[in-house]
């Protein structure tokens, strides 16, 4: 498991990489490091809102999604489209996900991070995501994950169990 997370991680910094290296950027004033990786990319806000207003591209929306613990459907609710749709963003391999789109996505592949930092697998991560929290509610943290504050509660909770602090 861990080696296919690796080659995924080898892949997504390849098309980070390609996606901002191909792309003009100049009027966001952002300075570009010559090797740019997924992981920074991540930690980088305003690299952040470049991408989301260029629109994620296909091809790197599926390496995240491959890189998740969230199933198709798991998707299409996130981004309040069918798999229908998706299907058809994969059809079209020049198309851009919508600014609004492009945010969930990476806002699914923070939770992501931050959830393999805390838990070490994707499995376990998973079950995390599927199982009811006290401290959320009695919700499953998955079932919060289809707006923006639902998610910052998910990652706030994170962050209290990497840190040790659980209610």
């Amino acid at each position: 498991m861990t080696t296919t997370i690796s080659k995924i991680e080898g892949r997504l910094d390849k098309e980070i990489a390609s996606f901002f290296h191909n792309r003009r950027f100049r009027e966001y004033q952002v300075k570009l490091s010559k090797h740019i990786t997924y992981r920074s990319f991540l930690e980088d806000k305003m690299l952040i809102i470049v991408a989301i207003r260029a629109g994620i591209p296909y091809s790197l929306f599926n390496l995240i999604k491959d890189s998740t613990p969230f199933t198709e459907n798991d998707w299409a609710n996130f981004l309040d489209i069918s798999t229908k749709s998706l299907h058809r963003y994969k059809a079209s391999s020049e198309h851009h996900f919508k600014p609004i789109h492009s945010e969930k996505i990476i806002e699914m592949a923070e939770v992501t991070k931050v959830g393999l930092d805390v838990f070490g697998s994707m499995e376990k991560l998973r079950q995390w995501l599927n199982t009811p929290s006290y401290a959320l509610g009695n919700l499953k943290p998955i079932e919060l994950l289809k707006d923006s504050y639902g998610k910052e509660l998910v990652i706030s909770e994170l962050t209290r169990i990497n840190h040790g602090i659980l209610v």
